[in-house]
């Protein structure tokens, strides 16, 4: 098992190569963009596979449970992409952090303006300062740190399916090695099944993703499952980066009565071009989180990311101070989704909400 999933970690780096490579910028820098993430993630998976094969629980960083010689802990922070619900994630792991801990905790924060080969050097340079932990906060972050180091304790948080995100084909639940974290994966049947409450007439559902996002796929290959077993005829449509966005939508939104957008990194970065074009055509959005639904969407079954960062620091606190081992900690999941609306595109499209719906207010989008 642990043989099976180092090589995963391997295979992982070549995935945060091609993910968001182009995501941002012109046509013209996407092909010089992608050429350096691959020659990026080419060097971490060569520092890899050097030592994967030989990573075990014994191997993790020695300083889980001890403080460095001066007192302190020093926690490196990877967050892909600036946007709401990951910069919520990041500050309620560093506040239950700072709750424990107080000024004995340093934190090196990096944002890798969603571009994985900056992650990748992020994350090599968190790991040559030799941080006592690493939050990996997005997938591509998850991947990078997986490549970058199999010793210093990793926990990631807003990763939808850790077995996708990492490649391994039998998870169970546990990742085991040096890498655990939360998830940020609301049931897939309850988002699916409020498609049908919110619009019981419909009959054709556009799912939209970026395909660079393996857990976008994920998620949408379950919804489109759910939906199909409720009767509902289902088209998947894919962008590769933000520049394909509004067209993609477009034809999404000429052929279906409603929309699904999953929990996706690249559609949370471009919710206004998304909506620029679905609100005038009329055409409702589900979406798979609540940052998504503030921009383009009517409705999500939301969790609360900070709340989700907050278990991750105390999951953190654990490790560094030698309470838990990380390889055997399980992933954790938000406990309780809620059902909740956007009121403004609800009437401006002239929705009627069923009971049971939270409205969301701005001030809801984070955690001050």
């Amino acid at each position: 098992m642990k043989m099976k999933k180092a090589a995963s970690v391997c295979t992982a780096a070549l995935m945060a190569a091609a993910m968001l490579a182009g995501c941002t910028g012109g046509t013209s820098s996407k092909a010089a963009s992608a050429s350096s993430s691959a020659d990026t993630a080419s060097s971490a998976v060569s520092s890899a596979s050097a030592s994967a094969a030989a990573a075990s629980s014994e191997d993790v960083k020695a300083s889980s449970g001890t403080a460095n010689s001066d007192g302190t802990y020093l926690v490196g922070v990877c967050q892909l992409v600036q946007h709401p619900a990951l910069d919520a994630a990041t500050k309620g792991f560093e506040d239950e952090l700072k709750a424990e801990f107080g000024d004995k905790v340093k934190f090196d924060e990096q944002n890798a303006a969603g571009d994985a080969s900056t992650a990748t050097q992020i994350c090599q340079n968190l790991v040559s300062e030799n941080c006592d932990l690493i939050l990996a906060n997005a997938t591509a972050s998850l991947q990078s740190a997986a490549a970058a180091t199999s010793t210093i304790p990793i926990l990631g948080t807003s990763i939808t399916e850790y077995g996708v995100a990492l490649d391994i084909s039998d998870f169970d639940g546990t990742v085991g090695g040096n890498i655990s974290g939360t998830s940020d994966l609301a049931p897939l049947d309850q988002q699916a099944a409020m498609v049908s409450e919110l619009f019981p007439d419909a009959k054709n559902v556009g799912i939209v993703y970026c395909s660079a996002e393996p857990n976008s796929k994920y998620q949408a290959d379950k919804v489109q499952e759910y939906l199909e077993k409720a009767g509902l005829t289902v088209t998947t449509y894919t962008f590769s980066d933000s520049n394909d966005v509004s067209s993609v939508v477009g034809e999404a939104c000429s052929n279906n009565d409603v929309l699904y957008i999953p929990t996706d990194n690249t559609a949370a970065s471009c919710t206004e071009a998304i909506n620029n074009v679905a609100q005038p055509a009329g055409v409702p959005i589900v979406c798979g989180e609540e940052g998504i639904m503030a921009g383009c969407g009517v409705a999500t079954l939301s969790i609360d990311y900070y709340e989700l960062g907050k278990t991750t620091g105390d999951m953190a606190v654990k490790i560094l101070k030698g309470e838990s081992d990380i390889s055997t900690m399980p992933i954790e999941y938000y406990q309780n989704p809620v059902k909740e609306y956007n009121p403004t595109l609800c009437e401006a499209l002239g929705i009627t909400v069923p009971d049971g719906y939270k409205a969301y207010t701005p001030e809801e989008d984070s955690e001050s």
